[in-house]
């Protein structure tokens, strides 16, 4: 039996015409759409400092062994904790 996949191929080949433009890519969030940056004093501070303090929605506090969605949100603050307690990292994500 022969294999229809070359033929397959070269009719698929044959639908995308010369010259014609892809899609548009998506615009680049700002490098930090989360406000991250500005929080970054944070970092070192033990994790009771949050307890006083409103973030944007949406917002992620992540502990040690905690389960995430590792989905990709420019706008979403995450604040990773140490084992220790301790506020290890401030970013976008």
């Amino acid at each position: 039996m022969k294999s229809i996949y070359p033929v397959a191929f070269l009719a698929l080949a044959a639908c995308q015409m010369a010259g014609e433009p892809g899609p548009a890519p998506l615009p680049m969030p700002p490098e930090d759409a989360c406000g991250a940056r500005a929080l970054a004093y944070l970092v070192g501070r033990p994790e009771s400092v949050l307890a006083v303090m409103t973030f944007p929605a949406p917002t992620r506090i992540i502990h040690p062994g905690e389960a995430v969605t590792m989905d990709y949100s420019a706008e979403r603050l995450n604040i990773l904790i140490d084992d220790k307690g301790l506020i290890d990292r401030v970013n976008c994500g």
